[in-house]
């Protein structure tokens, strides 16, 4: 596929996914190879940004800081190089869930009450707020890295010391006891929605990567009238931030409201969801008849028209 040119496939980097990264990206690469891309593996925690300049276009594997935060997106756009995902400042707000949770509660997207944690705080008085249990969770990790539940009184300090290890901007966030469920974006189209099943108690690193036992259901069970409304949803919350290309959006069910009009709650965006055998998007787009190689090209695809990635869309 001479049309893509040279195509650096970008993963590793120095954030605490790296390891996820690496699967990530060795699975694009190998799947780019056999589409017939001429496609280079790059690590820009060891080789040099510079470097960049011989390629055409990059396809991001990235995940975390330095890779999803648009750090890495803003010197792509500076040496004028195509990537795959959104732009800088919806990948900076991607990143952020207290900052994302505030855009979409200022244009009526419907989310899990939060409040920010510091060492300052009145610990007693957040648990009183939101009520036990409650997440905790640092406001600029993924793969839920530093994430906890409280379920006892006077376990918030402990949980925000533990999620202030991994970045000093920490958010609790009410507990909605439902089922767990994420929505994959590919262009103008969301993906069949998963429900995610996990085994321990909750969707943790180790049930996202490291355990088999954890259960995707698609189709998640949702009536079709509901499955297509959230998927509505899920696409302006995540043209809100002004997404672009393809992402993740993860929400929650609501189960003492099964029966209301508002039972489902956003979660959060993923502006570089993973690509490993373990991982959503690629899972949703099998149900929706793409392959993983199908996959890994439409998205690369992205890359020759897509020009709108500094401008929010809305619509």
């Amino acid at each position: 596929m001479n049309k893509f040119g040279k195509v650096a496939v970008l993963f590793g980097g120095k954030s605490g996914e790296r390891e996820v990264s690496i699967k990530s990206g060795s699975a694009v690469l190998a799947a780019l190879k056999r589409q017939g891309v001429d496609a280079v593996a790059f690590d820009p925690a060891t080789e040099a940004l510079s470097q960049l300049s011989q390629f055409d276009r990059a396809f991001i594997s990235l995940h975390g800081r330095y890779g999803e935060d648009g750090t890495i997106q803003g010197a792509l756009e500076l040496m004028d190089i195509p990537f795959t995902g959104s732009g800088v400042m919806a990948s900076s707000l991607g990143m952020d869930k207290w900052r994302t949770k505030l855009m979409w509660r200022a244009v009526g997207v419907a989310t899990p009450d939060f409040e920010v944690v510091t060492a300052n705080s009145d610990f007693a008085a957040i648990e009183k707020k939101l009520g036990l249990p409650l997440f905790v969770k640092p406001a600029n990790e993924g793969s839920s890295i530093g994430i906890s539940k409280v379920k006892t009184a006077g376990g918030l300090k402990a949980a925000y010391e533990l999620a202030a290890k991994a970045d000093p901007l920490v958010i609790a966030e009410q507990f909605v006891c439902g089922g767990e469920y994420t929505v994959g974006i590919l262009g103008d189209e969301a993906l069949p929605i998963i429900r995610i099943v996990p085994k321990n108690e909750f969707y943790d690193f180790e049930a996202k990567y490291l355990r088999d036992d954890t259960e995707y259901r698609c189709p998640c069970g949702l009536s079709t009238e509901k499955e297509a409304l959230i998927q509505q949803e899920a696409l302006q919350a995540f043209r809100a931030i002004g997404c672009s290309g393809w992402g993740r959006v993860d929400f929650l069910m609501d189960e003492a409201q099964e029966n209301k009009e508002q039972a489902h709650y956003f979660l959060e965006v993923n502006t570089s969801p993973g690509m490993t055998d373990h991982s959503l998007v690629p899972m949703a787009a099998k149900a929706a008849g793409l392959s993983f190689d199908e996959l890994v090209v439409k998205i690369l695809s992205m890359t020759l028209s897509d020009n709108n990635k500094a401008h929010i869309n809305v619509g």
